[in-house]
């Protein structure tokens, strides 16, 4: 089979297209024909070294997919062969075949593309799990979402307005905010052009938000703390913007906010039955038409360089997947 291999940390761009032998699964394993795989910031991080997640060499990028059950392994309690799945895994996603836990493997709907669901499990697992089990955002609270265009920024969106929150979206063009309205923000903030903190203010008549959603960090999140409302929380989704900030801890004190720490990833690996419980509730949600993964850019496999590279560079908006033969 094919597959994208990292062979040292190093820049992506040093990573080729090889042929490997086929995995083979193991017990709780399902051995996958890969269809479609995700692409997201954290796989250029992954093969840097840059991430908590250092796989051993050779290694495949890539920790969402959408494909086949071609087998189980012994013993293995899961999807039959020939059901179409997603699945989320430590790394590998960039490849014909893959191997996954059988309890992070999920049933994909009849009306679900497979490119759909290669950008459903990770983006949809993580907001749901960081704003009902971290966050606990409750209806007619104030939702401000960073990053408000990306992957998981437009999921947050959805979900938040889904909960009966008001939302808040924060990004860095007209076009990328206009699409947040489209999934439903209430308000928006071009933070390229607009004062972060006093946008806030205004919106908020001076209260401000009960929940900050950050995936981007850097700069923003000081003024984004100390826009929390008495009693706020702030969820540490990640550090798109390259730098994790430093934030005076007197400004929790204040108005008695909290910092909350969200990594879905690790989260569901130890808690696979309540991950499951939150795969329903979004699966039911998106049977119902409620939820509408937006994939903006699609590329083949051997043009993953193209797709990580616009993904770092935050020029593309929800979703980018690699189609796999």
């Amino acid at each position: 089979m094919q597959a994208v291999l990292c062979r040292s940390f190093a820049p992506f761009s040093r990573m080729r297209v090889e042929n490997v032998p086929s995995p083979v699964p193991g017990a709780g394993e399902l051995l996958l024909t890969v269809r479609a795989a995700g692409v997201n910031f954290l796989d250029a991080l992954m093969v840097e070294g840059k991430y908590q997640t250092k796989p051993p060499f050779p290694f495949s990028p890539g920790t969402e997919v959408a494909g086949v059950v071609q087998s189980l392994g012994p013993g293995t309690v899961g999807p039959a062969p020939g059901t179409r799945v997603f699945a989320f895994t430590s790394y590998g996603g960039y490849a014909q075949e893959l191997v996954v836990p059988a309890d992070q493997a999920f049933p994909v709907p009849e009306a679900m593309s497979d490119v759909e669901a290669a950008a459903f499990v990770i983006v949809y697992g993580t907001s749901y799990h960081a704003l009902v089990d971290r966050a606990m955002l409750r209806e007619h609270e104030t939702l401000a979402v960073l990053g408000a265009a990306g992957g998981v920024g437009l999921t947050a969106v959805e979900i938040g307005k889904r909960l009966g929150a008001r939302v808040i979206a924060a990004a860095s063009t007209d076009d990328k905010l206009e699409l947040c309205r489209r999934y439903g923000a209430d308000e928006v903030v071009n933070y390229a052009r607009e004062d972060l903190r006093e946008r806030i203010r205004t919106l908020t008549s001076g209260r401000g938000v009960d929940v900050v959603y950050d995936p981007v960090g850097g700069n923003y999140a000081e003024p984004m703390v100390r826009s929390l409302a008495a009693g706020g929380r702030y969820l540490v989704v990640g550090f798109a913007a390259g730098e994790i900030p430093r934030i005076p801890l007197n400004l929790l004190l204040l108005k008695q906010t909290a910092l909350v720490g969200v990594f879905w990833g690790a989260w569901a690996k130890a808690n696979a039955a309540k991950n499951a419980a939150n795969m329903a509730t979004l699966l039911d949600w998106y049977g119902r038409r409620q939820l509408r993964p937006h994939v903006s850019a699609t590329y083949p496999l051997t043009e993953f360089i193209e797709a990580l590279q616009v993904v770092v560079d935050r020029k593309v908006v929800g979703k980018v997947v690699l189609t796999i033969a």
